[in-house]
C-alpha cells in the first residue's frame, strides 16, 4: 500500500464548523407538536461538495496558502516514487482554475507554508528522496506572488519532518519540534524575516514530533500532543514569544497526534481526532481553556479519523473533511461551538487523505489533491472540491 502516510521517515506515525425565526404562535404549536409525537428535529445542513478546476499536478501531502490576493498557492507533495515534488500552482478562486507558477527550488513534501507579513510564503523543511533514502530536510524558500518565483532564505538550524511553524504577533515564524533520523527534537528556532535567518529560541519541555501548534488570542501559542518514537503525548504547552519560553500547562484528557487544533471564536481550542495506536483511530474531541488552561471533553466525531482536515467557517463551525479510518474517507461533520456536538453534512465527492483545506475569501472552502487508495494514478489526486 502506498499511502503517503506510511512512506515518511521513521515517526510518519508509528510505521505516520444562525436559525430562524418563529413567527407566529401557530407555528410555534405546530412545532411544540411534532416534537411531542415525533421527538426531536435533527440538524440538517444542506452545505454539499462541488468539483472545481483540477491541478495540474496530482499531489498529496503537498500545501496550500491563502495568499493576500485571495488566491492559493498550492506547492510540492509527493507521488508515488516521488517524494519531492518541485512543481507549484496557484488556485484562482474567481475562475475555479489552476495555473502553473515558478517551481521550489528543492522538492519537498509534508513542509510548513507559512504567509509572511509581507505577502511571501515560507516553505520549510519537509522530506526528500536522496540515493534511496528518504530524508528530512532544513532548507527553506520564499515564494513571491508579485514574480511567482521561489527564492532560497536561510536554512534551519537543524534538518526536521513533522515539526510545526506558526506566525506570530511579531511577523517571525516559530518553528517547533519535529524529528529527523529517528531522532525526536524540544528545540525550536525563530524565523526573522527582515534578516531572512532561523535562530535558536527556548526548548520545549517535552521532546516531540507530529503536534499541533496554535496562535491563541493573546498571542502565545500552544503546542499540544503529538509523540515520540515510542509513545503518544497528551501533554501541551505555552510559548510566550515576550520571554521566547515554555511552559507546561494542562495534559489532554487523551494522548493523540495526527488530530486537528482549531482556535474558535470564543478563545477555546477544538482538539478533534487523530490516533494513539498504529491501530486506533480517534472520535473524541475536547476544549482547551485558555483562561484556565485545562482540558474538557466535548461532542464525539461520529466517525474516527486521522490525517483530516479542520476549517473555522464564517458561521463559527468547524468543518472536518476527510482523513483516514482504515483507509481514505469522504465523509465530513461540522462541530458547533454552542452545541457542542458533531453533526454529519455532505461528504466529498472523492474520498481524501494528506489533503489541505483553505477557507477562501467568499467563505467557501477548497480542497485540493490527498490521497484515495481507489483513486486515479495509484491513488494521488489533482481533482479539487469546494464545500459552499
Amino acid at each position: 500500500m502506498d499511502d503517503a502516510r506510511f512512506n515518511q521517515p521513521k515517526f510518519s506515525i508509528f510505521t505516520s464548523f444562525r436559525g430562524s425565526v418563529l413567527k407566529s404562535a401557530k407555528f410555534v404549536l405546530c412545532a411544540c407538536s411534532f416534537l411531542l409525537f415525533f421527538g426531536p428535529v435533527p440538524t440538517v445542513h444542506a452545505q454539499t461538495w462541488s468539483f472545481t478546476g483540477s491541478m495540474e499536478t496530482e499531489r498529496a501531502n503537498q500545501s496550500a496558502t491563502l495568499l493576500a490576493n485571495g488566491n492559493v498557492l498550492v506547492a510540492g507533495g509527493r507521488q508515488r516514487g516521488n517524494y519531492g515534488l518541485a512543481s507549484a500552482e496557484t488556485y484562482n478562486a474567481a475562475s475555479g482554475t489552476f495555473t502553473s507558477t515558478g517551481s521550489l527550488n528543492t522538492g519537498r513534501n509534508s513542509h510548513t507554508a507559512t504567509l509572511l507579513d509581507s505577502g511571501e510564503v515560507l516553505i520549510a523543511g519537509g522530506t526528500n528522496e536522496t540515493n534511496n533514502q528518504i530524508t528530512c530536510l532544513a532548507s527553506a524558500e520564499l515564494y513571491n506572488p508579485s514574480t511567482g518565483k521561489f527564492t532560497v532564505t536561510g536554512s534551519m538550524q537543524t534538518p526536521r519532518c513533522n515539526f510545526t511553524a506558526t506566525l506570530l504577533e511579531s511577523g517571525m515564524v516559530l518553528v517547533v519540534g519535529g524529528t529527523n533520523n529517528g531522532a525526536v527534537f524540544s528545540s525550536a528556532q525563530l524565523y526573522d524575516p527582515s534578516t531572512g535567518t532561523f535562530i535558536s529560541t527556548g526548548s520545549l519541555n517535552v521532546a516531540r514530533a507530529g503536534q499541533t501548534a496554535t496562535l491563541l488570542s493573546d498571542g502565545e501559542v500552544l503546542i499540544a500532543g503529538g509523540g515520540t518514537a515510542t509513545s503518544y503525548l497528551s501533554s501541551a504547552e505555552i510559548y510566550n514569544p515576550s520571554t521566547g519560553k515554555f511552559t507546561l500547562t494542562g495534559s489532554m484528557t487523551t494522548a493523540r497526534t495526527l488530530f486537528t487544533a482549531t482556535l474558535l471564536e470564543s478563545g477555546e481550542v477544538l482538539a478533534a481526532g487523530g490516533e494513539n495506536s498504529s491501530n486506533l483511530w480517534l472520535s473524541s474531541a475536547e476544549l482547551y481553556n485558555p483562561s484556565t488552561g485545562a482540558w474538557s471533553a466535548t461532542g464525539s466525531l461520529n466517525t474516527s479519523r486521522f490525517g483530516q482536515t479542520a476549517t473555522l467557517l464564517e458561521s463559527g463551525e468547524v468543518l472536518i473533511a476527510g482523513g483516514n479510518h482504515g483507509g481514505s474517507i469522504a465523509s465530513c461533520e461540522l462541530y458547533n461551538p454552542s452545541a457542542g456536538t458533531f453533526s454529519v453534512t455532505g461528504s466529498l465527492n472523492t474520498p481524501r487523505q494528506d489533503q489541505q483545506a483553505v477557507l477562501l475569501n467568499d467563505g467557501e472552502v477548497l480542497v485540493p489533491g490527498g490521497y484515495d487508495g481507489d483513486g486515479g494514478n495509484n491513488g494521488y489526486l489533482a481533482t479539487a472540491e469546494l464545500f459552499q
